[in-house]
């Protein structure tokens, strides 16, 4: 098996639904729009969860990566 790299792994979400956790217990899923170097992301059609439930449409966001926890596929 190929060794992936994080971006590799990242550039194969681009475009996707993604679940991420931000610090303070935040959940956000939305479709990878885009990332940089420093995890900053980028996602489309994004919503706000709590306890696996949808909260909030939030639309296009903007993380910060320095509050990103963990970045996983996510169903819709």
């Amino acid at each position: 098996m190929a060794e992936k790299r994080p971006f590799d792994v990242l550039n194969n979400a681009l475009n996707n639904n993604v679940l991420v956790k931000l610090k303070g217990e935040v959940e956000v899923r939305g479709v990878l729009a885009s990332f940089d170097i420093h995890m900053n992301i980028v996602l489309d059609n994004a919503e706000e969860l709590k306890n696996g439930e949808l909260k909030r449409k939030l639309g296009t966001v903007l993380l910060r990566g320095d509050t990103v926890v963990f970045i996983s596929p996510a169903s819709s």
